[in-house]
């Protein structure tokens, strides 16, 4: 055998290696690429709409806080007729009384800040400093205010809520807690992070 004939071997022995190779790393290198594309699953649930049966929930209970949406807590409050009647008694405490602030939809942009009147949905979340308010939904005085008529309290540095979410005046809080968009599914399912505006 020739001397040529056995570089012309080698030859085309280191070729199709480097080729094998090569088409290795590119497939290697594309596959992470390609995955890229499509979002991961914990990117999937950090904006996916959450659904709770609420067909338990009592007037005058809560279910909360639910850390569902988003990573943030959400209260779900069935208020009571009782608690509905004292919504709007003194509007004057209030520092948004008529949620004229961009704090929910537009649908919840009345005096109950809610779709419907008896079913609360909130961002568990203080608008000061983002802590977690404590609920206290009985309607009747609190260590922290003589005339309470339920809602939040936040421990962290004393802002107070109504049973709508709405800041007191005087609060550190200089806005009402958060409505998330939401919607029903008949009448025991609650959609939170979509609504009928933006189901599409």
């Amino acid at each position: 055998m020739t001397d040529d004939s056995i570089n012309a071997g080698r030859r085309r022995f280191l070729v199709g290696s480097t080729s094998v190779v090569g088409a290795a790393g590119v497939v290697g290198a594309a596959v992470p690429f390609v995955g890229s594309w499509s979002p991961s699953a914990k990117a999937r649930a950090a904006g996916a709409p959450v659904r709770i049966d609420i067909s338990r929930l009592q007037d005058g209970a809560i279910l909360g806080p639910i850390p569902a949406w988003r990573g943030r807590p959400i209260f779900v409050v069935k208020r009571s007729a009782q608690a509905l009647r004292a919504l709007n008694e003194d509007p004057d405490r209030l520092t948004d009384p008529y949620s004229e602030e961009p704090e929910q939809p537009n649908y919840a942009q009345n005096e109950y800040r809610s779709r419907t009147p008896e079913i609360l949905v909130l961002v568990g979340l203080c608008p000061h400093l983002f802590c977690s308010p404590t609920p206290h939904i009985e309607l009747r005085p609190q260590s922290f205010d003589s005339q309470w008529r339920g809602g939040f309290f936040c421990p962290c540095h004393g802002s107070r809520f109504d049973l709508a979410g709405r800041v007191y005046s005087g609060s550190p809080s200089s806005r009402n807690m958060q409505v998330p968009p939401h919607m029903f599914e008949g009448s025991d399912v609650l959609i939170i992070g979509i609504d009928e505006e933006n189901a599409a």
